[in-house]
Parts: structure tokens; sequence; C-alpha cells
């Protein structure tokens, strides 16, 4: 496995990976047609075009040379901030070191950086700690956009 940069002909396959990944651990907690409108809209191929783009950002997959078997976006937000927006394993490639390659090549990709930061949904008990594991600690908590009534949890990294 490897860990490269998206293109712009990944992003059709990107999308159906993260609506696999957002209904095996999220229909439980929102249900699937909850669940389906938030990746028709965050996951559509025209927002992944806009990831793809934007300015001091990484966009990231872990190819087997197969399939995807995860994704990951950050993006550069202060001189030494950088968000994780998006964090993604294939459901079937989960707790096979995936997340990890792809978390560590977000870490290398920003070496000015000294703090990564990201969201989790309250619920989501296995990327809470997945993310514990990998060195980050909760600060905060907030209600989360009109989509979903539940509680998006922030946590912090620091680098270097």
């Amino acid at each position: 496995m490897f860990v490269r940069t998206a293109g712009e002909r990944d992003l059709e396959t990107i999308r159906a990976l993260l609506a696999e990944t957002w209904h095996a651990t999220y229909d439980a907690i929102y249900g699937v047609e909850g669940v389906t409108a938030i990746s028709e809209h965050w996951h559509s191929v025209t927002w992944l075009k806009q990831l793809l783009r934007q300015p001091r950002s990484e966009f990231i997959v872990a190819d087997t040379g197969a399939e995807l078997a995860g994704v990951a976006h950050a993006v550069m937000k202060e001189d030494e901030l950088v968000e994780v927006t998006e964090l993604d394993v294939r459901p079937s490639m989960q707790g096979r070191g995936v997340g990890g390659l792809l978390l560590a090549e977000l870490e290398d990709s920003f070496p000015e950086c000294r703090l990564m930061r990201l969201e989790v949904e309250e619920k989501n008990q296995r990327a809470r700690d997945f993310y514990r594991a990998n060195g980050f600690v909760e600060f905060g908590r907030r209600p989360a956009t009109q989509w979903v009534d539940a509680m998006i949890v922030s946590m912090e990294k620091r680098l270097g």
C-alpha cells in the first residue's frame, strides 16, 4: 500500500468510499436517509473538487494498487495550525494501519505547523479512540450543523 496525492481521476472513487464509510459508521446514529443527505452534499464530486484545489492543503489517498483504502484532507489554517477536515478508511480496511499511514503523511506534509486539530462526532467512539491513540487530546465540544442533532468533539495534537 502507498499514499499518494489525490487527483481528479480519483474523485468518483473517493465519493463512493466516503459514502460507504459514512454509512457504515453513522447509519445507526443518524439513519440511512440522514447519512445519504449529508453524503450527497459533503461528498459530492463538486465539493471534492473544491477540496482538491484548496490552497495550502493536502488531499491524499491510501492506494492498495487495486482499490483506494482510505482518504484524508487537511488544510493549513494559520501559520502553525493545520486542520484535518477528512480522514476516512474503507470499512473492510479498518484496523490495518491505513488511518495511521494517512495521519502520518498529513503530519509530514506540514512541517512548519506546530498544532494539528480536527473534529469528530461525539458518538464515533472508534474514531475518538484512534485519535487519542495517535496523540490527540479533546479540548472542546459544540453542537453539530443543521444536518444532524449531535455534538462535535474538538481534538488537537502538538506537532514537532
